[in-house]
């Protein structure tokens, strides 16, 4: 089962983007610095008010992402 309850949808930050723990911390900010070459220690060293579970659940949530699939609406 995909656990992913440290990721929240807030309009109010963020824009209403997927972020940690409600955090000014995007799930996609995590996932790109990942993709630049950082390591989790790293990532936590930079930002130290974020968990190990934090990080591993930000690229859950973009493997998911990454997997669905979006169908336009037909039009009648």
């Amino acid at each position: 089962m995909l656990t992913l309850d440290r990721i929240t949808f807030d309009s109010a930050v963020m824009g209403g983007k997927p972020c940690l723990r409600g955090m000014r911390v995007t799930a996609g900010m995590i996932v790109g610095l990942v993709a630049s070459g950082k390591s989790q220690s790293d990532i936590l060293a930079l930002y130290p008010y974020l968990e190990k579970e934090d990080i591993v659940q930000a690229l859950r949530f973009a493997a998911w992402r990454a997997e669905e699939v979006e169908l336009p609406l037909a039009i009648a």
